[in-house]
């Protein structure tokens, strides 16, 4: 028998009812700005960079992203999907055992292959634990599994890692134009709104700088991830933009204590 790993969030960040869920995701991908979907239109993109906060607050910026991927939902096959560890502390990188990771829109099925390979480094290890109620991966899969036909999952889930660390995995992991790299991330959290869009903002110049040093720890809660991305995407020449920035304030929360939003493309 398969193992399986449930959903932890569902009716927390997202709706648990399928129908209610499917409806959600599509006014969300069809709200996206104009802008998002004109890029669709263009190169699609090799990473992703997408916030996982709850739909109500983070589902709009989310989508701006989800939207550039329309081109290529039939030729993007495997998901190498890496996010922060919210709930345990641990070093390194978090593989996990199960075959597959359900949502409320079905099973997902994870790349057994290439998360062995991942596990030939010393800095990836199997730690289910990690994965167990992690949110910043999870909330992920509703969105591939609405913009993409079918597809297998390749979770992480990363501890404290230094950037080279972390670029190693995703430089082992690249595949080609059938792997898409995603990164879950928040921006800054509970700062007042207008300091969270200044701080934000920085962090946006620097992503599209593909300056990792230039981000401080309390920028992007998936700085770990984040990072290393942007270390291993100036290392390979590509080019990184901005889909949307906003934050809890502009979406659905109070504007006294904010957490940011951006979602970002790497060509």
């Amino acid at each position: 028998m398969p193992t399986i790993r449930q959903p932890a969030v569902a009716d927390q960040f997202y709706p648990g009812d399928p129908a209610e869920l499917g409806r959600m995701l599509d006014a969300l991908l069809a709200e996206s700005p104009p802008s998002a979907s004109s890029r669709a239109g263009t190169t699609p993109p090799k990473a992703l960079i997408v916030p996982h906060a709850g739909y109500i607050y983070s589902g709009p910026i989310a989508a701006t992203a989800y939207a550039t991927l329309a081109p290529v939902r039939d030729r993007i096959r495997r998901v190498v999907l890496l996010g922060p560890s919210h709930r345990l502390p641990f070093m390194g990188l978090a593989a996990t055992g199960a075959d597959v990771f359900a949502t409320p829109l079905g099973p997902v099925p994870i790349d057994r292959a290439a998360v062995e390979r991942a596990l030939t480094l010393p800095q990836v290890r199997l730690l289910d634990a990690a994965h167990a109620q992690e949110h910043s991966l999870e909330v992920q899969l509703p969105f591939l599994q609405r913009v993409l036909d079918d597809f297998s999952l390749v979770p992480l889930v990363v501890g404290e890692a230094a950037p080279e660390s972390v670029a190693e995995v995703l430089d082992l992991l690249w595949g080609g134009p059938e792997t898409l790299i995603l990164i879950s991330s928040d921006l800054t959290h509970y700062l007042d709104y207008r300091t969270a869009r200044r701080i934000d903002a920085q962090t946006s110049e620097a992503i599209e700088a593909l300056r990792p040093e230039a981000i401080g720890y309390d920028q992007a809660c998936g700085r770990a991830p984040l990072n290393g991305l942007l270390t291993l995407a100036r290392r390979r020449g590509l080019q990184a933009e901005t889909l949307d920035l906003r934050n809890s304030g502009d979406t659905a929360g109070s504007r006294d204590q904010v957490v940011g939003y951006g979602a970002y493309a790497i060509h």
